[in-house]
Order: structure tokens, then C-alpha cells, then sequence
């Protein structure tokens, strides 16, 4: 079943919301049953990352479900995530933290947030994603919402916008995509009739076209990744999305605005009994592609190098959707993914500084790094980043792929020449990815309090914004203009 070459065992979540405790016990009854060992977790938003009482109050959920949950003894640091967790943001977050972490960073010691959007390589495997859900009438704003959050800023901080699906319409083919929406009309490319034997108040907005986002079927068209995982509609589906001649990747992006997707209900189901997951040690009908069927191992990643040089025309891009973490739904799969051949297999420095040494046999922590690509297309639409409604003008598709090939070289220069035949974090000498380890650059700061010891915000209502040294580095590291923290606090 498993092809040659090195793997990794990667976990996909669908809605985790909030339910950390459950969703790693269930992984350690998964390791301890099957006998292995999974490397990483991706998890498709509606995380809620909530440090304290005050951050309640920046999650747009109603009053009753304003809970806790786990997250925030990650935080703290009572516990370790046991396993690296990589999540997007979906439309249930505390949006202060997220928007702490615009660009991406450590939420915790271990968890690294993708940042609104982004793209980063775990050894070597290129993992592109986008936070949030799509709102037509936010799309093509700018990012203008300032705390204190009022009913509407409160939810259009989450809602995708323009300058974030064209920065990652220029990526050249990532090998697995995340979002928390589904890309519009790929229920057409599965089992569409199961899945309306399930939900079958969905067909209304199947009908009139309004159920997911256009944008991300634009993308999804575009990038044409491997692998496509979301969450959002609580449940799981499958679907093959076979490329065949269509629009370029700009039209993709200028696609026209459907009507706004549907909500789905955030609590049919009081989140607080996922705990019971963590007792649930039966077998679950779908909890690993090994186990369910479905098998995405005869698949090989083909972007090995660092930057890639051209589009990769793949021929279908698999779709997964998975549930939220509740007892006996499918809210876990497993996948058993090759990684490049070429990519580093030592340990290499995680959130909390340099891992022991070991060898690959024993499986050495997976090596968290930044795309290169990423980097340059960062740099080169920092110049569009609006902090008004008002979002300026883009350039035309053939000046940004011009920008972002004058920002490659920048990249090369500065980030990986620089550093090239240095030692990295675990005393050995860089290779392909030099100067470009995350937590070279990034390291995990409590900014805020955890429960108990949070003080009053405004008025005893939301916390007052504070500036997040990792933003600080990751704008200084690229030289970028930091938009994100509090002018007064940089």
C-alpha cells in the first residue's frame, strides 16, 4: 500500500472547536491501536485560539456557547501539543489573536497558525491555505477593522478578502490546500446524492449556486494542488475535481461574486460533550485512510525544490471535508503522504528551540519551514496591504508575476545565500532550506494573560490590541512595512 521513499503520516481535522484535548487523544488512541507514528496535524479551522475571557469576546458565536475550551492550557503552557498542528482560521475565532498573527506564527508552543493566508513546507511538502469563509460584499475591501469589534466588524475581520486569494492565485502548485469553505460546486465531483441523504436542507443553496465560495474554486482551478481539505458544513464528503482547459489563473480570481453562501449552524450539538471523544476508543468508521478506504498514498509530491520553477499541470485534485470533533462523527482522517525525496530528514528546531538529535529510523520531528515563494509574493503586494475599505488597485497578472520573480531574487539574496553553508539549529549545515526555518525567525511570546489574571479591556468588555513580537520579526525579516500591530506599540 505504501509507496517507497519517505512518508509522513499527516492527521486532517475538520472543525476543531476548541476541543484540543479530545482531538489529541484521540490521535494517541490512533498511534497506540495502528502502531504508528503521525507527524502532523492540519486543522481546517474554527480553532478558536482563546487565551482568556477576554478573547470571548472577539469570537463571533452567540452568548451561550462562549467557552473556553481547551486551547488555552496550550497557551500557557500547562500542556504541549504532542504532535506539530498546523490550523487556518474559520468564521468561529477569537480574530484579536488571529489578526495578531496576520502573517502567520506560533499560537502556542507547537500549533503554527498559517496567518489569514500562506504557505509553508514540512519537509519539503508544500502546504498553502486561506482563513476564513466568503462574503460577497467583503471580498473586494480592504482589511479596515479596528478594535474594539463592533457586531459587523466582527465577522467581516473573518471573511476572505481579494488581496489574499490574488496573492495566493501566483503560488506554483502547493501540494495540499486548506480552507475552512468548500470551493463552489465541488459537490458536483462527488456523491452528491449521499451527501443530500445527509443534509438534505443543502439542496436550496446547491440549486442557486450558493453554496461555498467561487473564489476558492477559482484557486482550486488554478493551483491545481494534490490534496484540498476543508471543514465549515459539518460533514464529511469526497470528491475528484479532474483538470481540463479552463481560465488562467487571473480570470480565476476576478471570477463575479455568487450571493453570500449559506451559514451553517454553529451548535447543533453542545461542543462541550467532544471531551467524550477523548474516552471514545472504539473504532471509528473513517478515522484513517488506511483504515476507511481511502488511500491518497500512490500520489507522489512533485515540487522538490525550494522555489519552484513552473506550474505543475496536475490531472485531478482530491477533495476531503471533513466533520467537527464530536463522538461518532468522521471529523479525523489520516493520510499516509510521501514526502520529496530530497527534503531534510534530521530533526530540526520546532517552536520551543532545537529537538534532540535522532535518527530518521526513530522518527525525527518533521522540519517546519517558509516557502520561498510565499516570501516573494509577500513582498512583493506588501505595496496593496489597505488598512481601508478602500483597497488599492492590483496590478495586471503579467506585473505581479514580474514582481514576484524580481522578489524570488530578493529571497535567494537575503534569506538563503545569506545563510548558505551555516549551521543551522541543530548544529548541521543548511542545505536547501537554509535561512529559511521558522523558528529561526519566529518564536512563540505570551502577549496576552491566560484565564483568571486577564484584568479588564475596555470598559470590562475586549482586550485592548497589543503589538506580537513575531509579527514584529517576520516584517523585519522581509522588509516589510508592519501594518498589523498598533503603530504606538512597534
Amino acid at each position: 500500500m505504501y509507496s517507497s521513499g519517505a512518508h509522513g503520516r499527516i492527521a486532517v481535522l475538520g472543525c476543531c472547536h476548541g476541543a484540543l484535548d479530545a482531538v489529541y487523544t484521540h490521535i494517541h488512541s490512533l498511534e497506540t491501536r495502528h502502531k504508528y507514528k503521525i507527524d502532523l496535524l492540519l486543522i481546517c479551522g474554527d480553532f478558536q485560539a482563546v487565551r482568556n475571557q477576554s478573547d470571548l469576546l472577539c469570537m463571533a458565536v452567540p452568548q451561550k456557547y462562549r467557552q473556553l475550551g481547551d486551547f488555552w492550557r496550550y497557551y500557557t503552557g500547562e500542556k504541549t501539543a504532542p504532535v506539530l498542528t498546523i490550523v487556518i482560521g474559520g468564521n468561529h475565532e477569537a480574530s484579536n489573536y488571529f489578526w495578531e498573527l496576520y502573517h502567520g506564527g506560533w499560537l502556542a508552543p507547537n500549533i503554527y497558525f498559517l496567518g489569514h493566508a500562506g504557505c509553508v513546507q514540512v519537509n519539503g511538502l508544500r502546504i498553502a491555505g486561506a482563513s476564513g469563509i466568503y462574503k460577497s460584499h467583503d471580498f473586494r475591501l480592504g482589511h479596515h477593522e479596528r478594535m474594539p469589534y463592533d457586531h459587523g466588524s466582527m465577522r467581516s475581520i473573518y471573511h476572505i478578502r481579494e488581496y489574499n486569494v490574488r496573492r495566493l492565485s501566483l503560488l506554483t502548485s502547493p501540494d495540499v490546500f486548506l480552507s475552512h469553505d468548500w470551493p463552489c460546486a465541488i459537490e458536483q465531483h462527488g456523491d452528491l446524492r449521499g451527501l443530500l441523504r445527509r443534509k438534505p436542507f443543502f439542496r436550496g443553496d446547491i440549486e442557486s449556486g450558493r453554496l461555498g465560495s467561487p473564489p476558492l474554486m477559482g484557486l482550486l482551478m488554478t493551483l491545481r494542488p494534490e490534496w484540498w481539505f476543508a471543514a465549515h458544513l459539518h460533514v464529511k464528503f469526497e470528491g475528484v475535481f479532474r483538470h481540463e482547459s479552463r481560465a488562467g489563473p487571473w480570470e480565476a480570481t476576478q471570477k463575479e461574486a455568487n450571493p453570500d453562501e449559506i451559514e451553517i449552524d454553529f451548535n447543533d450539538e453542545d461542543p462541550s460533550t467532544a471531551v467524550a471523544q477523548a474516552q471514545d476508543t472504539a473504532p471509528h468508521p473513517s478515522e484513517t485512510a488506511v483504515h476507511s478506504g481511502t488511500d491518497f498514498s500512490d500520489v507522489t509530491p512533485t515540487s522538490q525544490a525550494p522555489i519552484p520553477a513552473q506550474q505543475i499541470s496536475r490531472s485531478e485534485t482530491r477533495f476531503l471535508a471533513l466533520d467537527k470533533c464530536l463522538p461518532r462523527r468522521d471529523f479525523l482522517e489520516v493520510l499516509d503522504i510521501p514526502t520529496p525525496l530530497d527534503s531534510p530528514s534530521h530533526p530540526s528546531a520546532t517552536a520551543s528551540g532545537p529537538l534532540s538529535t535522532s535518527s530518521h529510523a526513530e522518527n525525527p520531528s518533521p522540519r517546519l519551514t517558509y516557502d520561498p515563494e510565499w516570501l516573494a509574493i509577500t513582498r512583493a503586494f506588501d505595496e496593496y496591504f489597505s488598512r481601508s475599505q478602500h483597497q488599492t488597485p492590483f496590478p495586471d497578472e503579467e506585473t505581479a508575476k514580474s514582481k514576484v520573480m524580481q522578489e524570488v531574487d530578493w529571497v535567494r539574496k537575503n534569506l538563503m545565500q545569506k545563510h548558505a553553508g551555516t549551521e543551522d539549529a541543530t548544529g548541521e549545515v543548511s542545505g536547501t532550506t537554509c535561512g529559511l526555518v521558522i523558528s529561526e525567525h519566529q518564536a512563540f511570546v505570551r502577549t496576552a494573560p491566560g484565564p483568571g489574571s486577564e484584568g479588564q479591556g475596555r470598559g470590562g468588555g475586549q482586550p485592548t490590541p497589543c503589538t506580537n513580537p513575531q509579527t514584529v520579526a517576520f516584517c523585519k525579516m522581509l522588509g516589510i512595512e508592519d501594518r498589523i500591530n498598533p503603530p504606538h506599540l512597534v
